[in-house]
């Protein structure tokens, strides 16, 4: 039987937390998800993650935290470093950055999942080499589950797309994230990992990347600098639905997921 992870895309503020508490306790049953990755370091206003956006996620069904470039915005998140080794900050970050690089998590049914971020370097800080990276944390990684879940979070395409590439059947799923913008390449590539250049934004897609066009434009035209605010229309859970074969660690499926308002309610009744 395999196993089906669900990996939401970038959590933008309260539109993107409330509508992950509506639908995801109801289709954790529905779809038999044995485990949610979420990438949430923009589920604080925007920016960071807080203890209470973690308390939320974590109440609504999310098992694993994956963060970017926005990791240390808010200071809350080092305490939560503390207490959970479910959030994780890039593996090609500094050794001695604070975070959890990598964690192996049991899903619902007892198969060991392992799960780990890379950042990419074109048009991003300066980090370390994500293919070196990569390499180091999955011979740990590899001896503990056949079953692992990579999440690139970079701009470049092409950067995604190499590292989709590197670790073809080497992982189970390469997923990306930062764009907020969902892109329609998902697909199994031929050694058996589920790619997907980036699985969208979970969060208002009445906006600009899910922050207020109108205070986005202004900004933009007069160079004057403007405080963006989270938008509110149209909220949305965005991401990935991975069906993963647990016996050999390689993906079955891949499937886009984008949930509306609407069908949210639907959902709730």
């Amino acid at each position: 039987m395999s196993l089906k992870i669900l990996f939401i895309g970038d959590v933008v503020g309260s539109p993107g937390r409330k509508i992950i508490s509506q639908v995801l306790p109801r289709i954790i049953p529905r779809w038999d998800i044995g485990l949610v990755v979420c990438n949430a370091e923009n589920s604080a206003g925007g920016s960071g993650l807080t203890t209470k956006c973690h308390e939320e996620l974590v109440d609504a069904g999310v098992d694993v935290f994956t963060l970017g470039d926005h990791a240390y915005r808010k200071d809350e998140v080092f305490t939560l470093f503390e207490k959970s080794d479910r959030i994780l900050r890039a593996a090609n970050w500094p050794s001695d950055a604070p975070g959890a690089e990598s964690v192996v998590v049991q899903a619902r049914d007892g198969t060991p999942v392992g799960v780990f971020s890379l950042m990419g370097r074109t048009f991003m800080k300066p980090v370390d080499c994500p293919f070196r990276a990569a390499d180091r944390v999955l011979a740990r990684l590899d001896m503990m589950a056949r079953v692992i879940l990579v999440d690139v979070h970079a701009e470049a395409t092409s950067d995604k797309q190499l590292l989709g590439r590197y670790l073809d059947g080497r992982v189970s799923a390469v997923l990306g994230t930062h764009t907020h913008v969902a892109t329609a390449d998902d697909h199994i590539q031929p050694q058996g990992t589920a790619y997907q250049t980036d699985v969208g934004m979970t969060g208002p897609y009445d906006s600009i990347l899910g922050r207020r066009y109108d205070r986005v434009l202004p900004a933009t035209l007069t160079n004057v600098p403007h405080y963006f605010e989270v938008a509110t229309g149209d909220p949305r859970l965005c991401g990935a639905l991975v069906e993963i074969d647990p016996s050999s660690g390689k993906a079955t499926a891949i499937s886009r997921v984008n949930i509306t308002q609407a069908e949210a309610k639907a959902l709730m009744t």
